[in-house]
């Protein structure tokens, strides 16, 4: 049967529309989903029996499954390996901070980026997530952790840009549903340059990340093949037009890579790009992944220094989950390649 979970408030109106029912009613059922989060169609108490009834020949309220938890006792840092309907499965991270509880999702099952450092490429893409599968992992992680989700970062498996009108269907949802506000989200891209273009038209106030991890357009094409797709000229000015539309300053994530881009030519490079502009770079101490042989560089705290010393806005990512699979994909790796051994 179809799952009514996942369906914005159109598509609840037209459920209830389809079965003559006034328009109210949609609204309702949209608010028995994702205000008062029920689990069954029987328990849609100012539905009639008799609507309950048909409803429930047609449609149920299903949810993923938390197969695993992951749990740093040191930060609170919450990993989840959930398995969806099809038994494919995804990962999800609940962090914990001063202002509150922030879920980092992903957007598709594998991912066809190949970035050469990132462990959620191996094995390729599988398939898209729907919205409402993306939706579902701040349901499980509430549920799981009785908390409330305050945050999100859809920065977890997957190009969100490459699944764009489901992650954006889901944005809405978690906005006007859960009522996560929308200056709340933040999405994560690699450089989708079309994409981005698209999303400044969209009248959304989330925060824009782009993966960058190099100024040079040779290296970012060794470690991320969608710059031979997207130059890094027309990223930046992609960037630059979001901007323009939006009012949103950008982040630019920096991974930091030994040897790769940590060197005095990668610094000097950034500061010519970005001194003056309205951005955040932002800093990562890489996490290791031993199938790339990469390594996290030393020279996190020197950069970080010289930029700011240069003006350019800059911090180091807070390093959580430093005592589970923390790099995005990993526990989905191990969780294969048990199955397969």
């Amino acid at each position: 049967m179809e799952n009514l979970f996942g369906k914005n408030l159109k598509e609840c109106q037209a459920v209830m529309d389809a079965m003559g029912e006034p328009g109210f009613r949609g609204k309702q059922l949209y608010q028995w989903l994702y205000e008062k989060k029920v689990e069954k169609i029987e328990d849609c108490t100012n539905f009639s029996k008799a609507l309950r009834s048909r409803l429930a020949q047609e449609y149920t309220i299903s949810h993923g499954e938390i197969l695993r938890t992951q749990s740093d006792e040191g930060d609170g840092t919450r990993k989840f390996l959930i398995r969806l309907s099809d038994g494919e499965c995804i990962e999800s991270v609940l962090m914990t901070y001063h202002h509150g509880h922030s879920l980092c999702v992903s957007s598709q099952v594998g991912c066809a980026m190949g970035c050469a450092f990132c462990a959620s490429t191996r094995g390729g893409l599988v398939r898209n997530l729907t919205a409402g599968e993306i939706l579902d992992q701040i349901y499980l992680a509430e549920e799981s952790q009785g908390v409330r989700v305050s945050n999100v970062v859809i920065m977890g498996i997957g190009e969100p840009l490459a699944n764009y009108d489901e992650v954006l269907k889901f944005i809405r949802i978690a906005n006007t549903g859960l009522g996560i506000g929308i200056r709340k989200f933040t999405l994560s891209t690699c450089g989708l340059v079309p994409e981005i273009e698209r999303l400044s038209q969209e009248g959304l106030d989330i925060n824009l990340a782009i993966s960058l991890h190099s100024p040079f357009q040779e290296r970012r094409e060794a470690i991320m093949p969608v710059a031979r797709r997207y130059p890094l000229k027309e990223l930046i000015k992609g960037c630059k037009n979001f901007h323009a539309e939006t009012g949103r300053r950008l982040t630019f994530e920096y991974a930091m890579i030994d040897g790769v881009n940590d060197r005095p030519e990668d610094l000097k490079e950034l500061i010519r790009l970005f001194r003056g502009e309205p951005v955040h770079i932002n800093l990562i101490g890489l996490n290791s992944v031993q199938e790339t042989g990469f390594k996290g560089s030393q020279n996190v705290n020197f950069f970080c220094d010289e930029l700011k010393r240069n003006g350019i806005n800059s911090t180091i990512r807070r390093k959580v989950g430093k005592n589970i699979d923390a790099a995005c994909g990993q526990l989905r790796q191990k969780s294969m390649k048990q199955e397969i051994g």
